[in-house]
């Protein structure tokens, strides 16, 4: 059989193969298409039984602005928005398009990312929702220039960002940010007992942080800040572009400065409670083990405002 026979078969029409996968021909419609004729299920009034902590929409993807002290000053990425807000025993249901109604009217202004505009976006979004309370959460990658210690050629590293508000009309504003920064860890333990040498691993240090009401995004980065407590606690930095004289320091860098994860967890905690602008914080560290299958993980949590 030659190329042309082998295309040669005679198909049944669009329509045809359409309905042969299961395609009807519409029916009657005898619903209305008039927003306000139509029956309002989310917007019912009874008893419902109880009344629900949260309900809203995850995993919305947008593309945001970044404002950062740090070069580049000004980026655009991506967010990963959470929206939601309580519902009262005698409401049924929220309305969900309004969540993603409010992100359009940010994104059209211009979405760039900081704490005051989000404080408003969620007070805003309260009120749209016709409720006395709402939560906005956005997760992004933050990059930041770093430069080689010696080379002082440059290049691009990461950290993932997020920030948390929910507003209260009887309260106010409560905001949570949160930073998960690289760094490099060489073991104190493998230093101590090995003739040279010593392991080492990447460890991912993740700082989870209730800001105070005063804080002024003009006056401190809170992502340059969260970045500084990490690498400056740890063994080394990361880089993106090392030379043979960059990677000389760096690994005689991590040498000098040998760290557990308690010891990050707790170096980093002090800085965090030295800054003036946290209330609260967790600080979790996770090593990825160079000679094990296994991760070290530790963790500690510190409340400022619990103090005697």
């Amino acid at each position: 059989m030659n190329q042309t026979e082998a295309n040669s078969k005679k198909l049944p029409s669009k329509e045809d193969r359409h309905k042969l996968f299961g395609s009807v021909k519409p029916g009657p419609r005898t619903k209305p298409m008039d927003k306000e004729k139509m029956v309002d299920l989310q917007n019912s009034k009874k008893d419902f039984l109880f009344n629900i902590d949260m309900v809203g929409i995850s995993n919305v993807k947008h593309p945001i602005s970044i404002p950062s002290q740090l070069t580049p000053q000004i980026q655009t990425t991506i967010g990963t928005f959470k929206f939601g807000s309580s519902i009262a025993q005698q409401s049924k249901g929220t309305n969900m398009s309004r969540f993603t109604e409010q992100l359009d009217k940010y994104h059209n202004q211009g979405f760039a990312i900081d704490i005051e505009t989000l404080k408003t976006f969620t007070s805003e979004l309260a009120g749209r929702l016709k409720e006395d309370n709402a939560e906005v959460e956005v997760s992004f990658p933050w990059f930041f220039e770093r430069k080689g210690p010696y080379s002082d050629l440059a290049g691009m590293n990461h950290a993932d960002a997020t920030i948390s508000v929910e507003y209260k009309e009887a309260t106010g504003y409560d905001v949570t940010v949160s930073l998960t920064g690289t760094i490099t860890t060489l073991c104190p333990c493998s230093k101590e007992i090995s003739e040279y040498s010593a392991h080492n691993q990447r460890g991912n240090v993740t700082m989870t942080v209730n800001l105070t009401d005063d804080f002024d995004e003009q006056e401190v980065d809170w992502k340059a800040a969260l970045l500084e407590a990490a690498e400056s606690n740890a063994s080394a930095r990361i880089h993106p572009v090392l030379k043979r004289p960059d990677e000389k320091m760096v690994t005689e860098q991590a040498y000098e400065n040998p760290r557990f994860v308690e010891d990050i967890v707790r170096l980093v905690a002090a800085d965090l409670y030295e800054y003036d602008f946290v209330e609260s914080f967790t600080v979790k560290c996770r090593n990825e083990e160079s000679i094990h299958l296994h991760d070290a993980e530790a963790s500690l949590s510190y409340d400022k405002t619990k103090e005697a």
